[in-house]
Parts: C-alpha cells; structure tokens; sequence
C-alpha cells in the first residue's frame, strides 16, 4: 500500500495549497506525529502531488511555501495541545461535538503561539546543518514592501478602521493577500504598488454600493481571483477610504 493511500484527507485549498487533513478516532491515536509523517511525505513526492491535481483538472498554481496539517478530534489531551504549541510550524487543530438530529459542530482549538528557532541545530562532531523549513510564515512588511508611501499610508488608516469593528478580529497576512476574520474572512487586502484591492465575502447581489465602486466578478462570468467574496474595490486615494469602509461593515454584518 502506497502511503498517500493512507492519509485521512489530502487536498488542496482555494488558495493552491496543498492541505492534509487527519481524524483523530480515539485518544490512543497520536495525530499530530501521524500528520507530520504524512507532510514529510507529501513534501517528498510533490511531482507525484502536481499530476495528481492536473488529473483532478485542477488548474490553480500549488503553493508550497506553507503546507497546511489540521487534525480533526473530539478532544485533544494535553500531550497533544503541548505539543502542537512547541512546533516550530503551525497545526490548525479542530474540535467537533455531535447533536441530537444529526448537528455536527466544529470550532478551532485555541493555540499558544510560541516562537522557535530552527534555523540551524549544532551536532557533536559535526558541522551546523540547515534544517529544511516545512511552511513560510508571512506578514505585512512582506506585503507592503512594494507599495508606495501614499499607499502604505492608506493602508495603515483602513486596517485601523477594520479592526475598530470587533475586538476578536484575527489578521492575518497570507501568500497572495492579507485576511480579516472572525469565523470566516469578511474582507481580504492585496496590496499592490499604486493601489488596495479590497474582496468582499458577500455573494453577488446582496451588497448595498451606492457610490458604484464595488466590481462584481460574477458578471458577466466568475472571474478568478485571490481572496474570498464576489466583489472587488479598488481604491488608490484617501477620499473612497470611508466609502470602501462602509461596504467593508456590510460583509462584517453579512458573516457575523
């Protein structure tokens, strides 16, 4: 049996990156260690993981800079959430419960980040090796190195506009944009030099756009695009900040 045969879930998000995905059935199981040993193999067979997509006719460019491993389990020990916090990469660990009337619940398992080194390791006669990084961690300075000063600026206002809607909003910087969530994202910014392209998660005619600067990508047909939503705003000027604000509290309200 091929090991890939024996993964739980092996996927790939709408973002292009590759994803595995590992049920916890009870509390002997070890499903952090088990995931990390599919990742390394995955990691190894990346050719074999790219025909396998173009077999699916999955066109959308894979990104390997930050493999995803969630594990999905009733209830974690403390062995597994110790664990799962040292890591030098990030496991999304899901917790789910069942309801009478066939309700199933999933909610994230809170984590303590906690940052280590794993650039180098020193070995006892021998030269320091390079440990081989499993994901790429991103942030804004990442995203914003290519935007002028005008657009920086600009970007410091809306993001300081966003987060006054709701204390639990998560930011967080990925591969092709930056994400703004509570349980699902309302709005993704990709920044670009002259300009921010704002993505509303709101569906194709249930926004409310008096000013007429929101692009609908469904129409005439659903165009491709990073980020989540069907609607695109494009500001470059400080004047539409409070106008692409007000559709951004209109997706807030839609996913909260």
């Amino acid at each position: 049996m091929s090991f890939e045969s024996s993964i739980d879930t092996l996927g790939i998000d709408k973002n292009g990156v590759p994803v595995i995905i590992k049920y916890k059935r009870n509390q002997n199981d070890n499903v952090i260690n088990q995931g990390l040993s599919y990742l390394r193999w995955l990691l190894d067979h990346k050719a074999d993981f790219e025909i396998l997509c173009r077999n699916k006719n999955i066109k959308t460019e894979i990104d390997w800079n930050s493999p995803r491993v969630i594990c999905v389990a009733e209830s974690y020990n403390k062995c597994d959430l110790d664990t799962a916090e040292i890591l030098p990469i990030k496991i999304e660990l899901l917790k789910y419960r069942v309801y009478e009337e066939d309700i199933l619940y999933v909610e994230s398992e809170s984590q303590k980040v906690v940052k280590i080194s794993t650039s180098k390791i020193s070995e006892k006669g021998t030269k320091d090796k390079e440990v081989p990084k499993l994901q790429k961690e991103y942030n804004l300075d990442m995203h914003l190195q290519i935007a002028s000063k005008e657009i920086k600026d600009l970007f410091w206002n809306l993001r300081e506009m966003i987060l006054s809607l709701d204390e639990s909003i998560v930011e967080k910087a990925k591969a092709k944009y930056i994400a703004y969530k509570l349980t699902t994202n309302f709005v993704d910014l990709v920044i670009q030099k002259n300009s921010i392209k704002a993505f509303l998660n709101i569906p194709s005619g249930k926004l409310n756009d008096p000013h007429k600067i929101a692009r609908d990508l469904t129409k005439p047909k659903r165009i491709g695009h990073w980020g989540n939503g069907d609607y695109e705003v494009t500001i470059n000027k400080k004047e539409d900040l409070q106008k692409l604000f007000e559709l951004i509290k209109q997706s807030y309200n839609y996913n909260t």
